[in-house]
């Protein structure tokens, strides 16, 4: 009965997102030129995402057949977690296109309460169909491969799948987006000096689309595979090692608790709203809050029903331990890049004296940024494995560490939500600005946009603080798997064995191997960019009086091409590496690299998401009026520090958050081959 209510809230889920979709487009999108500038982003934005998903599926089908050496059903499990998340970002981008002009409307009409609700709900499109996607999926085939626990082994494919599609699709949506960004504001900002998103930038349409293409299908893709990850690898460690007693209601755990954060997701979209005047980012913020009040309101009584009294109230705190890490994170995040918090303020301060000084305390904020996150993850996975282990043993104790990034991402719903909402908002600014719809509507919309960079940032620090929690269960799963007992773990897997550490040298690297790609390949592509906005000022001089028409769609183009070609050599090494590594160092080199990765990437991770949003938000508040506003030094400065940040924040940052689990679903998949036919362990024997 657990896995049929978990496959009804999915279907309930995705119901509900239907009807907001419904909702949505009884909206109007405003007329003329709002209609005109959102068609332009809607028809650059499918153009990328079919180039994008055609390389995608060549990637996945070769990828196929080699699972189908393996196992058919891991193989089938596979192509449905690269389906599912390719479904699940495909409906949430297409709705955020069609919610933008809705969004700008709503603001010129009606004000920002409208504006909000109609932005929110648009994201809530996106966060929902994740959540009932991954939870639908998951109960179905654990249905279907025959409803007992150890068909959980067969469903690790579909992590596997979703994790490949969501790379990929995180990768190359961030260099679109952050090589458009860059160059539409380095030549029509800091150049030529007019304002974001004004028509006469031949880059504009490109920057609009890259927001849709990275931060809805991306940032969807890369929560949908830690949703699903996290949910699979606690299964999985579950039938894999507590083997004494009943082991059905721990198996089935993760799928009902994800039932009950798709409550909380449902709830949410009826309780954010903002007054006229009022600050969004309050009500935004608090969304996170109320959610995770609601999960750990509706877990109690199922975990004490499920396990019993003793077992149900530790799983139900261990499970309020992950909800309050993740808050944490959020909050964190929230403080280091809201434009009325002193961090962003003194950035902001810091650029009258120029660039250097914007980039330098920006760089000191981000990196102070990831001390509370590091240790809550810390605490939250020594706190949770206690809690279980004095109840069952080491395994128990691992099995809660899962657990709890179960709990964390049981917010997803929302968190995906609230994150969806920024690029929404962000493109009705540019369509408001584009549009000529004046100074109110354009404050209202900014008002909505720099809540979103906030919001987006949080996201993207809950991304990877859950990515470090599933990666480590994943690695759990993966010492299970390989069959070590408590004590081999204890002398196979100790940094002292030459082996792990020579793989944990290998792991430390990786993660800024990868940030070194995607940063370069958004650089190259950003070249190209700009020389092309530069020629068309050049070549078509009336593009500056109105006189003539910038050329959108051969920059479009052009960026598209570019970060297409630009996508799989980072997607590359995430996948090859793991393998590479075990193949020739054997699995517990493996075991030593996927750990020091998890670490060097959640530290790299979350500098680049905040320190990102903090310069993005200095710009803004210079912009409101704040030492000099737009146009002066410090604006100039702000903007550089911004561009700098761009990469970070929406490339490579996020991205690292797919990187370490990848790799862990990776060798988790062929740990089995790895430990019979490693190079040196045959070298050795």
């Amino acid at each position: 009965m657990i896995v049929e209510v978990a496959l009804i809230s999915g279907l309930i889920a995705i119901a509900y997102a239907l009807l907001l979709v419904y909702k949505i487009f009884k909206i109007s999108p405003g007329e003329g030129k709002m209609v005109e500038v959102h068609e332009f982003i809607k028809e650059g934005a499918s153009a990328y995402l079919k180039r994008q998903y055609s390389v995608i599926t060549s990637i996945a089908i070769v990828i196929t057949v080699t699972m189908t050496l393996i196992s058919n059903r891991l193989a089938i499990s596979y192509i449905l977690g690269a389906i599912s998340s390719i479904l699940a970002g495909l409906i949430g981008m297409y709705v955020a296109v069609n919610a933008n002009a809705r969004t700008a409307h709503a603001a010129k009409s009606y004000g920002l309460s409208r504006a909000l609700d109609v932005a929110f709900k648009g994201g809530s499109v996106m966060g929902l169909m994740v959540v009932g996607i991954g939870t639908l999926m998951i109960a179905l085939q654990y249905l279907i491969y025959g409803g007992r626990p150890e068909v959980v082994n067969d469903i690790i494919g579909y992590s596997f799948g979703a994790s490949t599609a969501a790379l990929f699709a995180r990768v190359g949506g961030g260099i679109y987006t952050k090589a458009a960004d860059i160059g539409a504001d380095l030549v029509g900002k800091v150049e030529k000096g007019i304002p974001e998103d004004d028509p006469r930038n031949p880059g504009v349409i490109a920057d609009n689309v890259g927001d849709n293409v990275g931060d809805v299908a991306g940032m969807g893709a890369d929560l949908f595979e830690s949703y699903v990850g996290a949910i699979i690898s606690t299964m999985v460690i579950a039938i894999t090692t507590l083997t004494t007693g009943n082991v059905l209601p721990w198996v089935l755990c993760p799928l009902i608790i994800s039932s009950a954060g798709i409550i909380a997701s449902i709830l949410i979209t009826l309780v954010v709203r903002v007054k006229e005047g009022g600050d969004p980012s309050k009500p935004l913020t608090l969304a996170s809050v109320i959610g995770a009040i609601i999960i750990a309101i509706t877990s109690y009584p199922i975990t004490t029903n499920m396990l019993g009294f003793d077992a149900g109230i530790r799983v139900w705190t261990v499970i309020v331990v992950g909800l309050a890490v993740g808050v944490t994170i959020g909050l964190t995040s929230d403080y280091f890049t809201n434009k009325d918090k002193p961090p962003v303020a003194k950035v902001a301060m810091m650029s009258q004296m120029g660039p250097a000084l914007t980039i330098l305390s920006g760089f000191s904020y981000g990196f102070l940024s990831t001390t509370i996150p590091a240790v809550g993850v810390a605490l939250a996975e020594l706190i949770s494995f206690y809690i279980l282990y004095i109840y069952g043993g080491f395994w128990y104790g691992i099995y809660g560490v899962a657990l709890a990034a179960v709990g964390m991402l049981a917010l997803t719903g929302v968190v995906v939500s609230a994150d969806a909402y920024g690029p929404i908002t962000d493109n009705a600014a540019g369509i408001a600005e584009q549009a000529g719809l004046g100074k109110e509507v354009r404050s209202i919309t900014d008002k909505l946009d720099s809540a979103g960079n906030t919001m987006k940032s949080i996201s993207k620090g809950f991304a990877i603080g859950s990515a470090a929690l599933t990666a480590l269960a994943f690695l759990a799963a993966y010492s299970s798997k390989l069959g070590l007992s408590i004590t081999d773990i204890k002398v196979n897997l100790s940094l002292i064995d030459p082996a792990v550490l020579s793989g944990a040298f290998i792991g430390v690297a990786l993660p800024a191997l990868f940030v070194s790609l995607v940063v370069m390949a958004v650089s190259d592509t950003a070249f190209v960019l700009i020389d092309e906005i530069r020629k068309q000022f050049r070549e078509k001089p009336g593009i500056l009086e109105f006189k003539e028409k910038p050329d959108y769609g051969r920059v479009v183009a052009m960026v598209t091409s570019a970060a297409i070609k630009k996508l799989v050599l980072p997607g590359a090494v995430a996948i090859a590496s793991p393998l590479i590594v075990g193949f020739i160092l054997g699995p517990y080199a493996l075991g030593g690299m996927l750990f020091s990765s998890i670490i060097t990437g959640l530290l790299l991770g979350l500098f680049q998401g905040n320190v990102g949003n903090t310069w993005d938000n200095s710009k803004k508040h210079i912009e409101e009026g704040k030492f000099g506003g737009k146009g002066s030094d410090a604006h100039k400065a702000a903007v550089i520090g911004d561009t700098v940040g761009d990469p970070l924040k929406d490339a490579s940052g996020p991205s690292i958050n797919i990187l370490i689990k990848l790799m862990s679903v990776v060798s988790l998949v062929f740990i089995v081959y790895i430990a019979n036919y490693n190079l040196l362990g045959i070298l050795l024997h």
